[in-house]
């Protein structure tokens, strides 16, 4: 098993095929500064390049998942120029992309709060497994402040009205309505909540890379394109995984049960 600080502020560990990335501020309530930002970019790129890792779980240490940017950094922010501002968006933006554009499934374990850049961070995992008393919200309107980057995650996740009301109210729902809206995929109770994670990321450790790495990578690919052309994608994707060492294996244990 692997255990590495990226900075003092993110754990990154392997075991079992499994790459957890740990938001490790728990007495700020893991909340988001420049530090943490590039703790996670750094863990998420290692995981990249990592051939053993097969799935990788991004949880917070602590009381709380995320609770948004921090107070030292909104007083930058305020004090910023916008060359400084640019770049300091730049990097969260930079973030979310990297987790898009990852080859593994990330997973989100979203126990307490999950606010503002942190509910941006929780989302924009492939798959959101929260605790029934996480909390998840954008409430950047607040303070007179736009929810800018994360809007492109939620749009893509829930109902234009849905996400035009939670980001101008700046309410913050339980992880049940979370659930409703298709925000997140699972809401467990919270003494089962560990448990229910730790069953579900072992399953998916269980399943073919390749498989799960050419899913991921052409269901974002037609995010957004004509069916025509999500057809053709589709088309280049089903020849190239009956070309992979899983697919052909599969088939042959198939055929002998058959």
């Amino acid at each position: 098993m692997l255990v590495a600080l990226m900075n003092n502020k993110v754990i990154y560990s392997v075991d079992r095929g499994i790459a957890r990335i740990t938001l490790n501020r728990p007495e700020k309530r893991n909340a988001l500064d420049e530090e943490l930002v590039a703790g996670i970019r750094e863990a998420l790129a290692t995981s990249a390049a990592d051939e053993a890792v097969r799935v990788v779980l991004i949880r917070g240490a602590g009381k709380d998942f995320c609770s948004g940017a921090d107070l030292a950094a909104l007083q930058r922010m305020q004090n910023a120029g916008v060359v400084d501002n640019l770049a300091d968006a730049r990097r969260m933006g930079d973030l979310f992309l990297a987790m898009r554009r990852h080859p593994r499934l990330i997973l989100a374990a979203v126990h307490g709060r999950a606010l503002a850049g942190g509910c941006g961070i929780a989302t924009a995992a492939d798959i959101i497994l929260a605790a029934e008393s996480a909390r998840f919200g954008y409430p950047e309107v607040t303070i007179g402040f736009v929810p800018a980057m994360v809007m492109a995650i939620l749009r893509r996740s829930v109902s234009e009205r849905l996400s035009l009301e939670l980001l101008t109210t700046g309410e913050i729902i339980p992880a049940s309505r979370a659930a409703d809206i298709g925000m997140i995929n699972r809401v467990y109770a919270d003494d089962k909540h560990d448990a229910e994670v730790e069953s579900y990321v072992m399953h998916l450790a269980s399943l073919s890379v390749s498989a799960l790495q050419l899913t991921k990578s052409l269901l974002y690919q037609v995010d957004g394109v004509s069916f025509e052309s999500a057809l053709t994608a589709g088309v280049q994707v089903n020849a190239l995984a009956r070309m992979t060492e899983d697919c052909q294996q599969g088939i042959q244990q198939f055929l002998k049960k058959a």
